[in-house]
C-alpha cells in the first residue's frame, strides 16, 4: 500500500488531559480531542473499498482513555458488579488468578462486555468517527504516528501467540502515539467501537458526528491487533465482529462527552 501525503492543517502535538470527575470508578488518564473536522477514510484506490470515499467529517469535542482497558481495571469492574469474567488466554484457571498480566490490555471481551464496562465507568464506547479522529488527527495520516511504515517500536503487530509475552503493557510503545498523545491505537489489541458495520456506510454517512448505520448484523472493530498484518493496523482500516465474538486480540477503550452514541 503506497503512503499518501498528509493534507489539511496539522494537529497540536501536546496531549490535553481531560479533567477527571469526582469519584472516578475508572481512574485512567483521558485525553481531550477538540471538536472540529478531520479527514476520515481513504482515497480510492488506497486502502479498501469500505474505507471509501475519504471525506471531511466534523466531530464534537470528546475525551478518550489514553490507553486500552487493562486486565487490572477490568477485573475491578468484575469484582464490583459481578459481571462475568472473560476467559483466561494465558493458561488454566480464572483470569483474576493470572499473575504478571495486570497491565496488559484485557482481551476475550464481547461487544456487550465492553459496553457494560464503559457504562459502569460512566463513559461509553467511541463512535467509529471519534476513534479514527483520535487515532490520526486532522492531517490525513496513514498511521497514528504519521506515514512512515510500522516498526516494533511503534506497534505490536504481525506476531504469533506466545502466551503472556504476546501483548505489550499498555502505553509502552511511545513511538506509536497519535497526534493527541493517545497510545496503542495501532496493534496490540483491536478495539470495539459503538457503530454497526456496513461496507458502504461512508458513501452516505452524515458529515457531522456520524453514528453508524441504524441497524446491522455486526459491530465495527478498529486498530488491528498483535496478529494483524500492516494493512490492518492503519488508522483507516475497518474490522468487524458479532456481538458474542471473543478473541485473544480484541479489547476496547472508552470515551466521555461528545454527541451521545446509539
Amino acid at each position: 500500500m503506497s503512503l499518501f501525503v498528509a493534507a489539511t492543517c496539522a494537529v497540536a502535538l501536546t496531549p490535553v488531559l481531560a479533567a477527571p470527575t469526582l469519584k472516578e470508578l475508572d481512574p485512567v488518564p483521558m485525553v481531550t480531542v477538540p471538536g472540529g473536522t478531520f479527514l476520515m477514510g481513504s482515497e480510492n484506490p488506497k486502502g479498501r473499498a469500505d474505507e471509501w470515499p475519504q471525506r471531511s467529517v466534523y466531530v464534537d469535542t470528546f475525551a478518550i482513555d489514553q490507553v486500552e482497558v487493562t486486565n487490572e481495571r477490568y477485573m475491578a469492574f468484575v469484582a464490583t458488579t459481578g459481571h462475568r469474567s472473560p476467559p483466561n488466554p494465558y493458561g488454566t484457571g480464572v483470569l483474576v488468578s493470572a499473575k504478571g498480566v495486570e497491565q496488559l490490555p484485557v482481551v476475550q471481551v464481547t461487544w456487550y462486555d465492553a459496553k457494560a464496562y464503559c457504562a459502569w465507568a460512566k463513559k461509553r464506547l467511541p463512535t467509529e468517527a471519534e476513534w479514527e479522529k483520535a487515532a490520526r488527527g486532522t492531517d490525513g495520516r496513514m498511521f497514528p504516528w504519521g506515514n512512515e511504515p510500522p516498526s516494533p517500536t511503534r506497534a505490536n503487530f504481525d506476531r504469533e501467540w506466545v502466551d503472556d509475552k504476546t501483548l505489550h503493557v499498555v502505553g509502552s510503545l511511545s513511538g506509536g502515539d497519535s497526534p493527541y498523545g493517545i497510545k496503542d491505537m495501532s496493534g496490540n489489541a483491536r478495539e470495539w467501537v459503538q457503530d454497526w458495520y456496513a461496507p458502504d456506510y461512508y458513501a452516505n454517512a452524515p458529515d457531522k458526528n456520524p453514528q453508524g448505520p441504524d441497524k446491522g448484523i455486526v459491530r465495527v472493530i478498529r486498530g488491528g491487533s498483535w496478529h494483524s498484518p500492516q494493512s490492518d493496523i492503519t488508522a483507516t482500516a475497518r474490522g468487524r465482529g458479532g456481538f458474542a465474538l471473543q478473541t485473544h486480540g480484541t479489547g476496547f477503550r472508552c470515551v466521555r462527552g461528545g454527541e451521545t452514541a446509539k
